[in-house]
């Protein structure tokens, strides 16, 4: 018997099946193949249609019951990880008034701006952890103020996981993390946030029925089973956002403990008891999926968007022919690159810094002496430095690190990377082999199984490799100390 897993990205959608008895991995497949199509009718908008993801969906579904001669009836329950922040409208019929608005699109900037200075910093920062900026309500104010006639025909707002669910279902609703990341849940009050939907001027009637994270949410209807090949009546059990469920696939669910990830963009996500909103700018703060508030858990999320992408510039642009040869470069050169230096936020502005588009800059290199290894040498350790940059304002905000997990990607991979990261916050980074699609589908057993048999499944199977920090630090310290004044004397230039 399985359990299933959906992880609805902007570039694929991914299905895992794993093991009920032991929450082994049985396997995974995406689709498409290739990424997914993204509208980008003018700079900085990002849409997709919905239906792609359920036409997708129910594609990988049939291609893993195929691959690995699964029937429809041995499939026990679902759960659904998505792209967070996007806004998916809903008529009455249940049908898309549009497109999705998704995460990275930046059209509504302005208006969470002026929110934010509206509705006071102050009261923000109390009731939503956060400034409404370009989340999810942001986006829907966009909408009633530019296309009032797609508005008017709108009945319900949704999250890409909640639209998911409806399509197997026929059932629409949401749940409190999945609010809070849409900006629209009010911690102080723990209710919907009136105060934005006021502010915004948009009827609460919008906001779903709210389910438990991990609840009999609904089941798979006769439509849903015709269009999925999964069989009528199945459960799902779960739904939660990428990076909080990025998180729980680590097995991050207490304060103290930091889920962290290295791809294009790399996240920290560390998680608390602190309804603490002083970092507000700068971290983003959402109720993580164990919330409640009798226990109330806060993942606060910190993202650097100039991380993996740098590195994969350098693939591109240095000649060379893969990371392992980049990394065998970068191994010859000391810790501190010989004083090269590399900032590495080119991949636009950057929230940890306030939004400041601070570009990335190689310096410090002396045209006799360095090579293409210190370049990659300084990169490695230009994006751990970002990264232990950013614990030190997640750290301001009241986290204390005793756990760190980090999935099994590129910049993990990467001795270089882990250790001055290892080193530089004093903690042991323990690596797991593991996806969103994995943890969505061994989820879906906590409503029945709890979190301790959740979390042997996955300290059984996932453990690669734990790296320790160095026991003299000075070297990493102190490359550290150059690269941050390097890097505010950019700031400072700027303001």
């Amino acid at each position: 018997m399985y359990y299933l897993g959906l992880d609805i990205g902007s570039s694929s959608i991914k299905v895992a099946l794993v093991e009920i008895a032991n929450g082994k991995l049985v396997g995974v497949v995406q689709e498409p193949e290739s990424e997914m199509d993204m509208i980008a009718l003018k700079n900085g908008w990002a849409e997709q249609n919905p239906k792609d993801w359920w036409r997708y969906v129910c594609k990988g579904i049939q291609n893993i019951k195929e691959k690995y001669n699964i029937h429809q009836d041995q499939i026990k329950g679902i759960g659904i990880a998505y792209q967070m922040h996007g806004l998916v409208l809903l008529d009455k019929e249940g049908n898309p008034v549009r497109n999705a608005i998704i995460w990275c699109d930046s059209r509504a900037v302005e208006i969470g701006r002026e929110a934010y200075a509206a509705i006071g910093e102050e009261k923000c920062k109390l009731h939503l952890l956060n400034s409404p900026a370009n989340f999810t309500a942001s986006k829907l104010k966009w909408v009633k103020e530019n296309e009032a006639e797609i508005y008017s025909k709108a009945y319900k707002l949704m999250l890409p996981g909640d639209y998911i669910a409806y399509c197997f279902s026929n059932v629409m609703n949401t749940t409190i993390s999945g609010l809070s990341e849409g900006i629209l849940w009010d911690f102080k009050e723990d209710s919907v946030a009136s105060l934005v939907l006021e502010h915004y001027g948009l009827p609460e009637s919008f906001i779903p029925n709210i389910v438990d994270t991990f609840s009999l949410q609904s089941k798979v209807d006769a439509q849903g089973a015709k269009e999925s090949g999964l069989a009528q009546g199945t459960p799902i059990f779960y739904r939660a956002g990428d990076q909080p469920n990025n998180a729980l696939s680590l097995n991050v669910f207490n304060p103290g403990e930091v889920a962290a990830t290295g791809g294009t963009s790399a996240v920290a996500y560390a998680v608390t008891d602190s309804l603490s909103g002083k970092e507000s700018t700068r971290v983003n703060n959402f109720a993580h999926v164990n919330y409640s508030k009798e226990t109330p858990r806060i993942g606060k999320l910190l993202n650097i968007n100039g991380a993996g992408i740098q590195y994969r510039w350098l693939l591109k642009n240095l000649g060379v022919g893969s990371y392992e040869e980049m990394n065998a470069l970068a191994n010859e050169i000391p810790v501190g690159s010989d004083g090269v230096c590399l900032i590495p936020f080119g991949n636009g502005a950057e929230r940890m810094l306030n939004n400041m588009d601070v570009g990335s800059r190689l310096l410090n290199v002396n045209l006799n002496n360095h090579h293409k290894g210190h370049v990659c040498r300084a990169a490695l350790e230009g994006i751990a430095f970002s990264f232990a940059y950013g614990m030190e304002i997640l750290k301001s905000d009241g986290i204390s690190i005793q756990t760190m997990r980090a999935g099994n990607d590129n910049l993990f991979r990467s001795e270089i990377f882990s250790n001055t990261l290892a080193s530089l916050i004093d903690q042991e980074i323990e690596i797991y082999n593991t996806t969103g699609a994995i943890g969505a589908a061994r989820a879906a057993g906590i409503y029945e199984g709890g979190f301790e048999k959740f979390s042997t499944y996955i300290t059984n199977n996932d453990h690669v490799h734990t790296f320790k920090p160095s026991g003299d630090k000075s070297s990493y310290r102190m490359a550290f100390e150059k690269w941050k004044k390097e890097l505010e004397l950019i700031i400072n230039s700027k303001k």
